[in-house]
């Protein structure tokens, strides 16, 4: 089905107030806009989570405005997420402004991608399978994993990953980091999860929803359609995918042992940042205390 009932929902909100709180005290997004974006993305789920899950009861002959209301909220739930993301994606690139911007750019950047993933896999993918017409021909394609892969992993699995960097980068002090591991991870999970998409899971989704409108549903799930070569082809091609995808991984993995072993760093200690640092404390990132600055001497918003 498009999205996991209540639990989904709930995710979305944690996923937006995390974020917000980091990109708000490391100056990234001004503190009203965060606040905004935590307040409508709680409004969204308590007003809208009931509503948002009636996209799921299409085989219980649930009418379809009852679907379409589902549908509407279910989108909604992205909005919020993906706006400071923009912003703290425009603030990111001014990063050479402030010294600890450089050095947290990384963490920075698996949240921005937090953001994109939000509007693509859960926004996008997860409305292209949400309305009543979509669900009535779409229900159980491979349209679902595609939502479902980018969902997950595009939202949760960087927010994870971006959160460890950033635990990282705090106790590993100003010690400089041998990061081109940290971009191959980057760029191998993004690229790889992207290549899943497009290489093998939405072809098969498009050509089953293209079976179930001139055939029917039954036909687009038989042995008979999907057992045809050139998807067989398209499913091997996932492998692609898949093995950059899996590089990603390694070379993230590789990066945090190096943590632990010494080889993550660079020879020579990095001399001291001109600018402020940001630092853990009590409340999370907070600037340097007694000072109306923020992180990296930038303006507190």
């Amino acid at each position: 089905m498009g999205r996991a009932p209540l639990g989904r929902g709930f995710f979305e909100v944690f996923a937006t107030a995390a974020l917000a709180f980091i990109f708000a005290r490391m100056g990234l997004v001004q503190k009203r806009h965060a606040g905004a974006a935590v307040i409508a993305s709680s409004a969204l789920f308590l007003f809208g989570g009931i509503p948002g899950t009636f996209h799921h009861l299409y085989f219980s002959g649930t009418p379809t405005s009852i679907m379409a209301v589902g549908a509407v909220f279910s989108a909604l739930e992205v909005i919020p997420l993906v706006l400071i993301g923009y912003e703290a994606f425009q603030t990111s690139r001014k990063r050479r402004a402030a010294a600890w911007m450089e050095r947290y750019r990384w963490p920075i950047r698996f949240f921005v991608g937090v953001a994109f993933w939000n509007l693509v896999g859960a926004g996008l993918f997860g409305f292209m399978i949400n309305p009543p017409i979509a669900l009535y021909y779409m229900q159980g394609l491979n349209t679902t994993p595609v939502h479902a892969h980018t969902a997950l992993f595009g939202v949760y699995g960087l927010l994870s990953l971006g959160l460890v960097l950033l635990v990282a980068r705090f106790l590993t002090g100003a010690r400089a980091w041998r990061e081109w591991p940290i971009g191959v991870a980057f760029w191998g999970t993004n690229i790889g999860l992207a290549l899943m998409v497009v290489l093998s899971l939405l072809p098969i989704g498009l050509a089953q929803a293209w079976a179930s409108m001139e055939h029917g549903l039954w036909f687009a799930r038989s042995a008979e359609f999907l057992q045809q070569p050139w998807l067989q082809t398209l499913r091997w091609l996932r492998i692609v995918g898949d093995t950059v995808f899996i590089g990603g991984t390694a070379a993230l993995a590789y990066f945090m042992l190096g943590l632990w072993t010494g080889w993550s760093y660079e020879r020579e200690p990095a001399a001291a940042a001109t600018g402020r640092s940001p630092h853990l404390g009590r409340a999370g990132i907070v600037g340097l205390e007694g000072q109306d600055e923020g992180p990296g001497g930038c303006p507190r918003r």
